[in-house]
C-alpha cells in the first residue's frame, strides 16, 4: 500500500511568493492614494481659503474650488483623483500655478542625489567598521574597544540629522570656512548634507553588522573553514559576511527610505533644491495640492524599497521563509 504524496505547487516557491508581495504592495499602494486623496478634505475649514488667505475675494475662492473640482461630490472628485495620476496628472499647485508633476520633476534629482549619496557613504563606512570591531572583539577579547565602538555609535545614532548638521555648518562652514555654508554648484557642497545624512545610519548599521558578523563566527560552517587553515581575509569576506547579511539587508533598506525621508529637514538647512525644502515651503503657504504630490512621492518610494529588499532577501536566502509558499 503506498502513500500518497502531495505533488509541489507548480512553479516551485516563487510564485506564491510574488503574489504575496505584489497583493501587500497593490493594498499598501492603494491606502496610500486614499490618505493623500482625503488630507485636503481632512483639514479643518476651506483648503482654498486657508491657501489664498483670510481677505481673498468670495469670488476668487470659488473660482478655485472650481478649479480644483472640490465642488463636486467626493466619489466623483476620487475618480477624478485616480484617472489623473493614471495619466500623471498630479494637480496643480496653488501658489505657483505650475504643475505638480513638473515641480516634483524639477526638484526630485537633487533629493535623490542626496539620498543615493548618503546610503553610498554608509555602506562604504559602516560594513568595514562592523567587519572590522566584529573580528577585534571576537570571543569576548578587547572589552575596551568593545565598549567604545558601542558608546560611540550610540551616541552618534541618537542625534536627529538637524542637529548633526547645524553643527556642521556652525563647526566647518562658518566658523572653519572649509565648506559653503548654503547651496553651491561644486561638489564641496555635497560634503556637509551628506555626512549630516550618514552619520547617524553609519553608525545603526556598523552595530547590525558587528552584532550579526559575531554570531556568524561562532557557528560551526566558520569553525570548519578555519579548520582547513584558509586565509583569513577568505573565512570572514566569502564565508562569513554574506550569511550575516539577511538582517542587515533589512536595515539597509529602511535606511534608505529613512534617508530619502531624512533630507526633509537636512536641505532646509542648507537650503538645498530638492522635495524637502519644497514640502516644508508648501505646508507654510498651504499648497496642499503640491504637498499631496510629494507625499505620494515618498509614500510609493518607500513602498517600492521595501518591495525591492523583500526580492533580494528572497534571492540571497532561498531557504528562508520569505520564498515559502
Amino acid at each position: 500500500m503506498t502513500t500518497a504524496v502531495a505533488p509541489r505547487a507548480r512553479g516551485g516557491p516563487w510564485p506564491a511568493f510574488a503574489a504575496r508581495r505584489l497583493a501587500r504592495f497593490a493594498v499598501s499602494l492603494w491606502a496610500l492614494l486614499t490618505a493623500a486623496f482625503l488630507m485636503i478634505h481632512l483639514v479643518p475649514g476651506d483648503p482654498v481659503r486657508a491657501a489664498l488667505g483670510m481677505t481673498a475675494p468670495a469670488d476668487l475662492v470659488a473660482a478655485k474650488r472650481a478649479a480644483l473640482g472640490l465642488d463636486d461630490p467626493l466619489w466623483v472628485q476620487y475618480g477624478h483623483y485616480l484617472r489623473g495620476l493614471v495619466t500623471g496628472d498630479l494637480g496643480t499647485s496653488m501658489v505657483g500655478g505650475q504643475p505638480v508633476a513638473q515641480v516634483i520633476g524639477d526638484r526630485l534629482p537633487a533629493t535623490l542625489q542626496l539620498a543615493v549619496l548618503a546610503f553610498a557613504v554608509v555602506v562604504v563606512v559602516a560594513v568595514p567598521a562592523g567587519v572590522g570591531f566584529a573580528v577585534l572583539t571576537r570571543g569576548g577579547r578587547r572589552r575596551g574597544a568593545e565598549l567604545g565602538f558601542t558608546s560611540v555609535s550610540v551616541f552618534l545614532a541618537a542625534i536627529p540629522e538637524f542637529l548633526i548638521a547645524v553643527g556642521l555648518v556652525a563647526l566647518l562652514a562658518v566658523g572653519l570656512g572649509w565648506f559653503p555654508v548654503a547651496g553651491g554648484d561644486d561638489a564641496s557642497a555635497y560634503v556637509l548634507p551628506v555626512a549630516a545624512l550618514a552619520v547617524g545610519p553609519s553608525a545603526v548599521l556598523a552595530r547590525m553588522i558587528r552584532v550579526e558578523l559575531l554570531a556568524v563566527l561562532g557557528a560551526d560552517f566558520v569553525r570548519t573553514a578555519r579548520a582547513k587553515r584558509l586565509p583569513a581575509r577568505l573565512v570572514y569576506v566569502r564565508h562569513a559576511l554574506p550569511n550575516a547579511l539577511t538582517a542587515t539587508l533589512t536595515l539597509g533598506g529602511l535606511m534608505l527610505t529613512g534617508l530619502v525621508a531624512g533630507t526633509v529637514l537636512v536641505e532646509n538647512v542648507f537650503a538645498w533644491p530638492g522635495l524637502g525644502s519644497t514640502i516644508v515651503q508648501s505646508i507654510l503657504t498651504k499648497d496642499y495640492p503640491l504637498v499631496q504630490g510629494i507625499v505620494l512621492v515618498y509614500g510609493v518610494g518607500v513602498l517600492l524599497v521595501n518591495l525591492l529588499v523583500d526580492v533580494v532577501l528572497g534571492l540571497l536566502d532561498p531557504r528562508s521563509t520569505i520564498r515559502e509558499s
